[in-house]
């Protein structure tokens, strides 16, 4: 998923082949079947160009890191401690992301709740932001922004 992510267009099983060989040998079947089983699990859509297909993501990568995050937290028996300890290993930068994330999502405060500053901020975060989308999401669909964690 990460090279289809990174390709932000409907990519062929060549082009992935070749940017996956410019790290490692691997066998165009191989990439062949790897997509076609993403796309029999309804991640990649495909449309037939001549007798190749063109593979394209069905959601992005920052609705996939939310689904597993949200996947991951409704498995625990004690959602809340999982929040803490998950919060617990977020670096302060990170924290700051979620905040902000929490502002857009909650809306604009109201002026008694805040200071003018914090409003000026949330304003421009909303502005910038397309509708329903924190920044740092806007970030991780970026594929030159994220580390591949698997490579594919």
């Amino acid at each position: 998923m990460t090279r289809v992510w990174k390709w932000n267009r409907p990519v062929t099983v060549r082009e992935v082949l070749e940017d996956l060989q410019q790290e490692r040998s691997i066998a165009y079947t191989t990439v062949m079947t790897v997509l076609d089983n993403l796309h029999q699990k309804g991640w990649v859509r495909r449309e037939a160009e001549g007798r190749a297909y063109r593979y394209e993501a069905v959601s992005t990568r920052a609705a996939y890191a939310a689904a597993l995050m949200n996947d991951a937290w409704s498995q625990s028996d004690n959602p809340a401690a999982a929040l803490v300890a998950f919060f617990g290993m977020m670096s302060e930068e990170q924290r700051q992301a979620l905040r902000d994330a929490v502002r857009i999502v909650q809306g604009p405060e109201t002026p008694e709740a805040s200071g003018p500053r914090q409003q000026e901020a949330a304003q421009e975060e909303a502005r910038e932001a397309p509708e329903g989308e924190a920044p740092e999401a806007r970030e991780e669909e970026n594929p030159g922004s994220a580390p591949e964690a698997d490579g594919r």
